[in-house]
């Protein structure tokens, strides 16, 4: 038959076809075992963690307890829903101050678009906890920005909408969500500069041929085609910075402490790893769902 195996030298050659099947689950191999190891591994190990029941001096056993579930959200509810709105917030101002720096470093900087885009990805050189703690130095008072939010009545504006520490910027809601905003830019910023970069210039040209104006053309010309930029940035912006427990410890107060912080605290310092692993599992759930809703709402499932 003509799709049998060919005989090479007396021994039998496999077929083009039966080699070629392998080929795809050769190439998945790698990146399946990646995700076994260091995402199911990990993600099994935590849900056992969170039903079992114990102390960390007579050790845990799994016993099926669910139950805690719902006791660390009705204990956690508000940090939970914190953590959404700081994360929500710090999203929204990225994506207003990274659109139009990517639009220009995109479309109108030039030779100058390399230079831009290496002052972007600039801080990525130095670590988180370095860039945060400066955040401390630039709100403190006395400093500029303390002394230009007094003089301009900006203090007063975020002093009414609570969002200020009386007369400090310093260890308020304000400085947890500007150093949100602040450490996840460049993820906003990134896609965003990819999708505009790609723009036909001639598309623009061809609505103003049209008689568009400027809003008009960005309304229904650069908008549309920028959105897959616009949900990869906001999704990479949103997920990291809804778990994130550093900006909160290091900027804020005792009315900020945001999800992540109770995690880590109750992993770390009460040694309660039960609660710990339900509260990472409800986090985790509920990033899920918002992400899900979101892209549903978007209508871009085929963009990410």
């Amino acid at each position: 038959m003509a799709n049998m195996s060919a005989t090479v030298g007396g021994a039998v050659a496999p077929s083009r076809k039966a080699r070629r099947n392998w080929v795809p689950y050769a190439l998945l191999l790698p990146g399946l075992l990646w995700l076994a190891v260091f995402y199911a591994a990990p993600m099994f190990t935590l849900g056992s963690q969170s039903v079992q029941e114990g102390n960390v001096y007579d050790g845990y056993v799994v016993t099926g307890n669910v139950g805690v579930y719902p006791e660390a959200v009705s204990e956690y509810w508000p940090h939970l829903l914190r953590s959404v709105g700081y994360a929500a917030t710090a999203t929204i101002v990225g994506l207003v101050l990274a659109y139009p720096l990517a639009y220009y470093m995109a479309q109108k900087a030039g030779r100058w678009k390399n230079i831009l885009l290496i002052l972007v990805i600039a801080p990525f050189f130095t670590s988180f906890l370095i860039r945060t703690l400066a955040w401390r130095i630039i709100l403190s008072d006395g400093g500029i920005v303390s002394d230009v939010a007094e003089a301009t009545g900006f203090m007063a504006l975020l002093n009414l909408l609570d969002l200020s520490n009386g007369a400090t910027l310093l260890n308020s809601r304000f400085a947890v969500m500007a150093g949100l905003t602040y450490n996840f830019l460049p993820f906003m910023i990134l896609p965003l500069f990819a999708t505009l970069d790609r723009l036909d210039p001639r598309l623009m040209e061809a609505a103003r041929d049209l008689y568009a104006s400027g809003w008009q053309t960005f309304r229904h010309v650069i908008w549309p085609l920028s959105l897959p930029g616009v949900v990869a940035g906001t999704l990479l912006t949103f997920i990291p910075a809804a778990g994130d427990y550093i900006n909160s410890r290091l900027l804020g107060n005792t009315n900020t402490v945001m999800i992540g912080q109770v995690i880590d605290s109750l992993f770390l310092r009460v040694l309660d790893y039960p609660k710990a692993a339900a509260l990472s599992f409800v986090l985790l759930l509920m990033i899920v769902t918002l992400v899900g809703i979101y892209v549903r709402k978007a209508g871009t499932e085929e963009l990410v």
